[in-house]
């Protein structure tokens, strides 16, 4: 039983010695600048200090829009798992699946019609 996650062990293995390899690598070979930061607990992004102020707020149609995306991208995720298997599943499973891409269509069509795709 052991020998069907030998592959996964090894795999595992060689991920670990090759992360600590280049952790060492990095500390023997790596810059050693010292930066003047005012607080370590600014946040960075890229390497640089970010330019956005401590109170800025980001406008509700950015989560709207970015919630609206993970919605429709995991509802059609769905549709991955019938379109491998169609054949085994039957016409029963392509009905359903043309029912769940008609509503997914009106929910867009509605959420469109609602503005909520328009970035203000």
């Amino acid at each position: 039983m052991l020998r069907s996650y030998a592959p996964a062990i090894v795999f595992l293995g060689l991920g670990t010695i090759v992360g600590v390899v280049f952790a060492f690598l990095n500390t023997m070979f790596g810059p050693r600048k010292k930066l003047k930061v005012n607080n370590k607990t600014d946040p960075y992004e890229c390497g640089l200090p970010s330019e956005v102020q401590q109170n800025f707020r980001f406008g509700i149609s950015f989560y709207l829009i970015a919630m609206l995306f993970i919605l429709f991208d995991i509802e059609v995720l769905f549709l991955y798992p019938v379109a491998v298997q169609l054949k085994a599943f039957g016409t029963f499973a392509l009905i359903e699946t043309v029912v769940f891409v008609v509503l997914l269509f009106i929910a867009f069509i509605y959420v469109w019609r609602r503005g909520a795709l328009e970035w203000r």
